[in-house]
């Protein structure tokens, strides 16, 4: 069965010099490891003066979650570290994200 959104079907952004790099951090839900990866990833990049160099998000593959803040065992995971989880849930995107992130 064909794949209704295959990579191919959308212009693909090139990364630039000029513009930030789009990082999309993806699981089922949202709200357990991608809000994780994508608080880790936005505190790693703060530390190292590179925050301006992206554009970090995370989504779900369902919509279950959509608008709710992280699993309280996430967040206790990333305060545990200093990390905090900025998002709220979402789904996934496809014709609007493959086409603003470059790495998902």
């Amino acid at each position: 069965m064909p794949n209704d959104h295959a990579a191919a079907d959308f212009d693909l952004p090139e990364p630039s010099p000029d513009a930030p790099l789009g990082v999309l951090f993806v699981c089922m839900g949202n709200i357990c490891r991608s809000p994780l990866a994508e608080g880790v990833f936005i505190h790693l990049a703060k530390q190292r003066g590179l925050i301006e160099r992206f554009n970090i998000d995370s989504a779900g593959t369902g919509g279950w979650h959509v608008g709710a803040t992280p699993d309280p065992r996430s967040l206790a995971v990333a305060q545990a570290h200093g990390i905090d989880l900025p998002g709220r849930a979402r789904q996934i995107d496809p014709p609007h994200d493959w086409n603003r992130f470059h790495l998902v």
